[in-house]
């Protein structure tokens, strides 16, 4: 069983609930001064706190994903690194893994669809970075096997990991399930994490000297995923979500670039872009590429596409809302915009849990396969 595994957590609470009632019915005959008394009362003393600390521990785990497996756990986690070839004509995306759903015929990738792990190479950017893509079963049954797939890219927030879209959001299960009941067409999802420059949160932006991460994911992840998939060029085939800075990149790059996204969703985005330790100093100085990096400045100063955007907040919880409001007012035509407003939901995976199947529907009603 997993570390991240819901059968873990289940045994460890029992084991925990088990512990503390054999506890109570035992210490009437631990209450003795003999040294087999203090001893059984301090093994069961023990044993129950180290219960209920991995039942707490385990559950924070799976809500968040600090670990992704008993190997990252404990330190045993020795995968290489994977070479990437940029020789001329060379591919940008080299898959390095496949792995089934947690579904019902999971195993056969026609019936569960497939996740391949992969790394792809930035062409301009020159930037590499780790990922992963889900493709719906119908990719790969016969009937459609000369159909082109929308595609949309998700990101995590800062410093998660890709792995988290997977386990802690399960966005391939629910973009499978969506598509099971009939509220969203088949998607290919490229998921990754913001940060393509580790450990330095980039913020989606080109930076003189340094990453060019918009250029990598405005440019060059919808050019390799087309090359490597079958996926469109056009805007009507590429939408972009994201959560908190994933969130503001889907909403930065969608506002930025319509000819190349039609849509782009932020769960629990912000509107400028952060400027901390963890970025550095993103703009050297220039002002203009830094008002460029507030969604609110961009949209009243810069020309709107035709992309569609979604927003969420919540009433109490959030502290996007009046940010996220002054967003709302500005976008005009072409352009268009959308929005859930939960009554109460903290920057958290159980609040974007919640938000996630919506804005799948939304941004699928929002793209074209062909």
């Amino acid at each position: 069983m997993g570390l991240t595994s819901n059968k873990v957590l289940a045994l460890a609470v029992l084991a925990a609930v088990l512990l503390f009632a054999a506890t109570i019915w035992l210490w009437p005959r631990l209450a003795g001064r003999s040294w087999r008394a203090v001893t059984g009362r301090i093994g069961l003393l023990l044993a129950t706190q180290l219960a209920l600390f991995a039942s707490v521990g385990f559950a924070a785990n799976n809500s968040f994903l600090f670990y992704g497996s008993w190997a990252d756990l404990f330190g045993q986690e020795q995968d290489l690194g994977v070479v990437v070839d940029h020789s001329a004509g060379g591919k940008h995306i080299k898959v390095v893994g496949k792995q089934k759903l947690d579904v019902p015929g999971g195993s056969q990738p026609a019936t569960g669809g497939q996740i391949q792990k992969i790394v792809i190479a930035g062409e301009k950017s020159k930037i590499d970075s780790p990922g992963y893509v889900y493709l719906p079963p119908e990719y790969f049954q016969a009937k459609y096997k000369k159909n082109t797939f929308p595609a949309t890219v998700v990101l995590t927030g800062y410093p998660g990991t890709a792995e988290n879209l997977l386990k802690g959001l399960k966005y391939p299960r629910t973009a499978f399930q969506q598509a099971k009941d009939g509220k969203m067409q088949p998607m290919i999802l490229v998921m990754l994490r913001p940060t393509v420059a580790p450990p330095r949160d980039t913020e989606c932006v080109d930076i003189p000297g340094g990453p060019q991460t918009e250029t990598f994911f405005a440019k060059d992840l919808p050019k390799a995923v087309s090359e490597t998939y079958r996926v469109g060029t056009k805007p009507q085939n590429w939408g972009f979500i994201g959560n908190s800075t994933g969130g503001y990149c889907a909403l930065k790059i969608a506002l930025h670039h319509p000819e190349q996204f039609a849509a782009g969703a932020g769960l629990s985005a912000y509107y400028k872009a952060a400027e901390d330790p963890t970025t550095g100093d993103l703009f050297h100085g220039d002002k203009k590429e830094r008002n460029r990096a507030n969604l609110l400045w961009s949209l009243d100063n810069l020309p709107q596409g035709r992309s569609s955007f979604l927003v969420t907040t919540s009433k109490e919880g959030e502290g996007n809302r009046s940010a996220t409001l002054d967003f709302i007012k500005k976008v005009k035509s072409p352009a268009r915009v959308s929005s859930i407003t939960l009554d109460s939901g903290g920057h958290n995976f159980n609040t974007w849990r919640r938000e996630i199947p919506p804005t799948l529907e939304w941004i699928s009603g929002r793209l074209s396969a062909a």
